[in-house]
């Protein structure tokens, strides 16, 4: 299984855009190489050069297989961000460039989980059932802004 970007490439820059200094919307991802029997997919894009923990930026789990997330859409349920919200909070580093992983799983399961849970209990209902697994790195570092 392989994720990609129409929006950047593996471990190049993400575009503004995409982040707190842009619309803060998701970017577009595409998927190829889907295993046979996969029944959902699980999506997690994190930051684990955050100052003192990883940081949990989008959460989504149970989308049906697809070759595609749109860009700004909501793709399945969304569990909790290190915001506390269910939703997508693009990078947003307090300072230098950090690394923004977005990992993608296909299970052989639809996870029994109600919206709005944490990646820790995503992560513990997806194990045993994994079928394969992609992983496409984004970087990122804010621009200075007038006055800074």
């Amino acid at each position: 299984m392989i994720i990609t970007s129409p929006g950047f490439t593996h471990n190049a820059m993400i575009p503004s855009r995409y982040t707190c200094q842009g619309e803060d919307i998701n970017p577009p991802l595409q998927i190829s190489d889907l295993p046979l029997g996969a029944k959902s997919l699980v999506l997690i894009n994190d930051d684990p050069d955050a100052p003192g923990m990883t940081w949990d930026h989008w959460v989504v789990y149970n989308i049906a297989p697809t070759e595609k997330i749109e860009e700004d859409s909501v793709p399945g349920l969304q569990g909790k961000n290190s915001w506390g919200r269910n939703d997508y909070g693009g990078p947003c580093p307090p300072s230098g460039t950090h690394r923004y992983f977005f990992k993608l799983y296909a299970l052989d399961i639809r996870l029994e989980l109600k919206e709005g849970v944490r990646k820790k209990q995503v992560e513990d209902a997806m194990k045993g059932h994994i079928l394969s697994e992609a992983i496409l790195i984004g970087l990122y570092k804010k621009t200075k802004t007038a006055g800074e």
